[in-house]
Order: C-alpha cells, then sequence, then structure tokens
C-alpha cells in the first residue's frame, strides 16, 4: 500500500469518530489520558485507536495488550477490533492476563505446573477462623473473605495489617479488632500452603514475585508487549497498577481511560486515584476529555448531570460533564408507592406498557441496590406473564440446551458448507426445539426457546456485520463461552446496580430509591454517602431513552409509611420545589433514618432493640458518656437481629471488639435473655 493510499485509509477509519475521540485515536505513542464519560464512546475511541496503530503500522497486534476488568468487556473489545479487521491484540482481564503468563513461566522459574486456584476464599477462610476459635458463620465467613481479598489487592501483609488498616480508617469485621484480622491472614497463608492451593489475588502476586526477581523473564516479557490500554482505570487496585507498572518497565505507551464517576468497588480496594495522579505521574501526558453522550436523550443526561452538580466539595474534579447528543424524548418517570409490593406491580405494568409500544424485553431492566430487593419484582412479572432473567443466575454458556445446541452446530459445519449461515443455524436449532414463533407457555419452555433464538439472532447478526459463515460463528461461541459474553436474551434483566455497570438498555427502571437503601443503610462516613452517589449516577446512565425512579413509602402492605426518598433526589424529585430539602440528610437525621427504617422492617425485632436502647442509656448515663460511643444503633440492631447467646456468637457482630466485649458483653446477653441487669452493680464489680 501506498503512502497515498495509506492516508486515504486511516482517514477513512477515523472519520468514524467525533473530534475528541479522533484525538484519542490519533495519539499512538506516549503516555495519554482519557477522561470519558458515561456513553460518550470510550470502547470505540480506544479500539479505533489500537486499529489505528495497527493500520499504519506504528502498532504489531502481536505487542498490544489492552487491559480490562471484566471478560465480557474484554471479549467484546476483541469483537470489536475483528470488526475493524484488527486480529491478534490481546484484549484481556488483569487476572487472564497475569494467569497466562505464569503459566507459560511457572515450569521453568518454579517447575511443574501451576498450583491449582480456589475459586472461593469462603472454605480457606472458614479453616483458618476456626483455627482461631473465632467460629463465624456463613455471614461473618463472607465479610471476613471481603477483607482478606481488600488486604492482597492493597497489597498489605499481615505484619503491617494493624497499622494500615487503622490509617485507611476500616471498621471492625465481624465484630474482630485488627490484631485478630492480622492473625487470620496469616493463618489463612498457612491453611492456603496446606492445601496446596492459590487464590485469584496470588496469580497477580506471584507474577509479580517472578518479574521483580527475574530480570530475563522481565525482559521477554516486556519485549512481547510494547503497548498498553487499560480501560475502566479508575477500578484499578494497587495490585493490578503494580503488575502494570512491571509489564511496562521504564516505558511510557500508556493509554489509560476511566471515570470518576463510575468509582463503585472502593470496598474491594479499587481506587480512582492512580486515574486523577495519572497527569502528575506522566507530565507531559495529554488529557482528553470525552463528553458527548450518545446513550441517552437530554432528559437522562441531565438528571445524571444534575445527581453529580449536587455532590457539592465531593465531586471529584475529574468528573466530566456530559453532552446529550440525542433528540430529546421521553421525561423521566418519578414514582412514589405505598409499599414494596405495590411498587413491584406498578413497575410490572410499566415494562408490560412498554413492550406493547414495541420497547423489546431485552432492552428493558430493573435495577436495585441489593439483592433481596429482587424477590417482589419476580413474582410481580410473573403475575404479569412477563418474561425475566436475575442477572447472576445460572450463566448463559452453562446452560443444558445451550451446551447442546453449540455442540450440534459444531457438528454442523462440514455439512452446512455453501449453505448461507442464518438458514443453517435455523435448520440445525429447529431439530432441538427452536421455532419461529415462541411457544405460548412461560417457565422453562419459554426459557429454553429463548436461549436457542438468541443463537439463531447472533447467526444473523454476524452474517451482517462479518458475512461469517458456520465455523466463523462456532469459532465466536467458543470464544463468547470461555469469556461469558452471552448472546442477548429476550426477557427484563432485574439486576444490581453493582452488577449493571457497563450495561445500557432502552428503558431502566431504578426501584428502592429511598433512605437506607440509596444510600443503604450501612453506608457511613461522607466518602461511603459520595459512593452511593455514584452508584446512583451508574444506574441513570444505564438507560438510553426511558427512565423511572421509585420508591415505596413502607416495606410491607398496611406497613408504617417511614421511608422517605433519597437524599440524592434533593431539589430533583418533582414534589421538591423550593421547600425541598437542601443540603442533604444532617448525620443525625439519617442515623434515625435509618433507625425508623430498621424498626419498620424488622417487627419481630423491635422489642429487644428497644431494650437494648434502654439498657444503652442507663450506661451511658452511668458512665457519663454519649450513648453511642457505649455501641452504636447499628450494633444493637445487629444484636436485636441475631439474637446472640454467648460471647462467642456476640464477638462476630459488627461493632462487637474485644473491649466493648470485655466491658459490655455480659450484660448485652443478659439483655437478650429478658433478665434484669443492675447496670450500677455491674459497673462495680
Amino acid at each position: 500500500m501506498s503512502m497515498d493510499q495509506l492516508a486515504t485509509s486511516t482517514d477513512e477509519l477515523l472519520d468514524a469518530l467525533d473530534e475528541d475521540q479522533r484525538a484519542v485515536a490519533e495519539r499512538l505513542t506516549g503516555p495519554l489520558c482519557v477522561l470519558a464519560g458515561a456513553g460518550t464512546g470510550k470502547t470505540r475511541a480506544i479500539t479505533y485507536r489500537i486499529a489505528n496503530g495497527v493500520r499504519s503500522g506504528t502498532y504489531n497486534p502481536q505487542t498490544v495488550l489492552a487491559v480490562t476488568f471484566t471478560a465480557r468487556a474484554a471479549g467484546e473489545m476483541r469483537s470489536r477490533l475483528r470488526d475493524l479487521g484488527v486480529g491478534g491484540v490481546q484484549a484481556r482481564t488483569f487476572h487472564a492476563a497475569a494467569l497466562r503468563q505464569l503459566s507459560y513461566f511457572w515450569p521453568s522459574v518454579i517447575g511443574g505446573g501451576v498450583p491449582r486456584i480456589a475459586e472461593h476464599k469462603a472454605s480457606l477462610v472458614g479453616e483458618a477462623s476456626g483455627r482461631l476459635g473465632l467460629g463465624a458463620d456463613r455471614t461473618a465467613i463472607r465479610d471476613l473473605s471481603s477483607e482478606v481479598e481488600w488486604a492482597k489487592v492493597s497489597l498489605i501483609t499481615a505484619e503491617d495489617y494493624v497499622s494500615r488498616a487503622a490509617r485507611a480508617g476500616r471498621e471492625a469485621v465481624g465484630g474482630h479488632d485488627h490484631a485478630t484480622i492480622a492473625r487470620l491472614l496469616s493463618v489463612y497463608e498457612d491453611v492456603k500452603n496446606e492445601r496446596g492451593v492459590i487464590d485469584f489475588e496470588d496469580v497477580l502476586l506471584l507474577l509479580i514475585g517472578i518479574l521483580l526477581e527475574r530480570d530475563d523473564v522481565a525482559a521477554q516479557v516486556r519485549g512481547q508487549y510494547r503497548h498498553f490500554v487499560v480501560d475502566e482505570y479508575q477500578d484499578v487496585s494497587p495490585l493490578q497498577q503494580r503488575l502494570l507498572e512491571l509489564w511496562l518497565g521504564d516505558r511510557r505507551e500508556l493509554c489509560v481511560v476511566g471515570d470518576v464517576s463510575q468509582t463503585i468497588y472502593s470496598f474491594t480496594g479499587a481506587t480512582p486515584r492512580f486515574l486523577t495522579d495519572f497527569p502528575r505521574r506522566y507530565n507531559d501526558a495529554p488529557v482528553v476529555r470525552l463528553v458527548r453522550d450518545y446513550r441517552s436523550t437530554p432528559q437522562v443526561v441531565d438528571l445524571a448531570n444534575n445527581v453529580l452538580t449536587r455532590a457539592g466539595r465531593f465531586r471529584d474534579s475529574g468528573a466530566v460533564e456530559l453532552v446529550a447528543q440525542r433528540p430529546s424524548s421521553a421525561a423521566v418517570r418519578y414514582e412514589t408507592y405505598d409499599d414494596d409490593l405495590a411498587e413491584a406491580r406498578g413497575v410490572a405494568e410499566r415494562i408490560a406498557a412498554l413492550e406493547k409500544d414495541g420497547v423489546p424485553l431485552s432492552e428493558i431492566a430493573v435495577l436495585y441496590r441489593t439483592n433481596g430487593q429482587s424477590e417482589a419484582l419476580e413474582q410481580a412479572l410473573a403475575d404479569a406473564g412477563v418474561g425475566y432473567l436475575v442477572r447472576g443466575g445460572e450463566r448463559f454458556f452453562s446452560r443444558r440446551e445451550v451446551k447442546e445446541a453449540i455442540a450440534m452446530l459444531r457438528a454442523a459445519v462440514r455439512s452446512s458448507a455453501g449453505q448461507p449461515v442464518t438458514e443453517a443455524v435455523r435448520d440445525v436449532l429447529a431439530s432441538v426445539g427452536w421455532s419461529v414463533t415462541p411457544p405460548a407457555a412461560r417457565g422453562a419452555a419459554r426459557e429454553r426457546w429463548e436461549s436457542l433464538n438468541s443463537l439463531v439472532n447472533l447467526a444473523d447478526d454476524l452474517h451482517v456485520t462479518r458475512d461469517a459463515g458456520m465455523a466463523e460463528l462456532v469459532a465466536e461461541l467458543n470464544e463468547r463461552a470461555t469469556a461469558q459474553h452471552a448472546p442477548t436474551v429476550d426477557g427484563v434483566t432485574l439486576a444490581t446496580l453493582h452488577a449493571a455497570k457497563g450495561l445500557e438498555w432502552d428503558a431502566v427502571f431504578l426501584v428502592g430509591v429511598s433512605e437506607g437503601l440509596l444510600p443503604i443503610s450501612l453506608a457511613d462516613g461522607d466518602q461511603a454517602i459520595a459512593e452511593e452517589r455514584r452508584l446512583l449516577y451508574v444506574g441513570i446512565t444505564r438507560a438510553r431513552e426511558h427512565l423511572q425512579l421509585s420508591y415505596a413509602r413502607a416495606r410491607t402492605v398496611g406497613g408504617r409509611a417511614s421511608r422517605k426518598r433519597s437524599r440524592f433526589l434533593d431539589g430533583i424529585w418533582p414534589d421538591d420545589g423550593a421547600a425541598g430539602r437542601r443540603g442533604g440528610m444532617s448525620r443525625r437525621g439519617a442515623a434515625r433514618q435509618r433507625a425508623e427504617t430498621f424498626l419498620e422492617e424488622n417487627p419481630a425485632d423491635v422489642e429487644l432493640y428497644e431494650r437494648l436502647r434502654s439498657w444503652r442509656g442507663e450506661v451511658a448515663k452511668a458512665i457519663s458518656k454519649p450513648a453511642y460511643t457505649v455501641l452504636h444503633d447499628t450494633t444493637l440492631q445487629a444484636i436485636a437481629t441475631a439474637k446472640p447467646k454467648d460471647l462467642r456468637q456476640l464477638a462476630v457482630l459488627r461493632g462487637i471488639g474485644a473491649t466493648k466485649l470485655d466491658a459490655y458483653g455480659g450484660q448485652v446477653l443478659a439483655v437478650v435473655r429478658g433478665d434484669a441487669v443492675d447496670v450500677d452493680a455491674w459497673l462495680t464489680r
């Protein structure tokens, strides 16, 4: 290809981008920071950048490593690059890329094969907990496992956990002080070594160790990968950042892309500071802001911007203000219901109306803060005859009908040669139950049809975009199965706000936008509340055209209507007007709201909770200190719910450290049993 032809080819490629996206795609060498708002086409910009680099000869595709945070996102990136005619580029998650390298070098550096990776920490943490006599229940084991993961991704060892956890403001986990957690971290490592297994964080840690100790291995890796792109850079942990630095060495060929306003995983160790500090670490790095939102209507974009603007001093300077590019459409809907059941039914009715108006069910999502909110929604949708799928349920490629279908498609590759893939797939799948029209029945039969029909739709899409045949379809399915990148299934998606990140739908329903749910009652402190606000922002920006926010005043039918809508919507909710609350709820007001929510949602525990509050008041008076210094309301609520029978059961509860256990443990257990407690006599013992 001549230089003129190359220039023409490059220009034609970049003509598909807007001015800001093009600025990203044209900057092929050196450090580059991209601050990309939701819906602004960041994946488009970086895939075109890679394609431009390959087409222009600046990149060898085999030496490019694009890193993202989910297998699905990595699979989508590879698919887009193939659509642009660029193959051979490695697009992987941090874990997948590290495991690939570790598996390659382990036999020569360590010897043998890589140890088995434990899929879950629970059994390992449970054994470590048992050895220490902590005796934690399933919920506590989950919390302890999360703390072990946080420590490891934050590069915190057992030896420095106490000081680092205190500096980070980590609360007691399962009622255990920091010294106890430090011992757990040490014993956890012993348990892993005895079982001969490693965990997911060890994959990165072991590779880091090899790269630090073996200059020859580091040189080989750096010779293989010369250009790096990291997507969702606001979610990078210190562990991942350290590995990235070792991959780079002293080179500067790094493009990072992220959105500080979508930082919603700080509890796992992710931090946006690597993104916000990037221009300081690379002082000559240009910063490109992608602000044109191609996903959402002006109504949705205005709400998203408004929610962030009202964060006040807690809004990050790196946040972008979105500029809507789509035409004006439906207004955002705000609905208040009497109770959770009424909210679920109202949402189901609205979904049925949207489907009647032509919105496919696969383009509708209902998002909520906690998994426990899905039950009422599932029942309401089933009663309304509306199909749905709960994100996080059985994986698409694990379904029996999908496995059978793929096996038959694989077997038909040769026999279908010369036949259009659209016809061939229909012929094959018709033999296992697919039909042009869906079955009238709901339930298992309809779910099976939906799965098969999604394969038909995928074949149609590949035929149009790539002129693919059966062999290409099977290869695509194999890759998607590895990446768990499922085709679209026709049904309403039910998902938590965390699980919805990176996805989008034509219509989105945000339910439960009330104090105690959003922000969640467990969110303590300004930073935690700020993250809850960002979570709402993520939910809003999943919607392309239709968006409804709702909450219920009470949890149960006829229950006390104590819930208030989320403080994040102060001045936004239509009934606010000039009298709307300004500046959000005070800390005392928020605490009062959490207590009211607990009382309304846990009627069986109210009597014990009130007895505990009365006892706490007596103790506070006797020692001349504020009541909250004895035990927080949230701790009393946990005690009232768990009803511990002994000190061991009490010790695992949130907010009960060794000091509190020693000072008040016996009194608390007496209150739980219903015994009379003489506080003055107890304190003088």
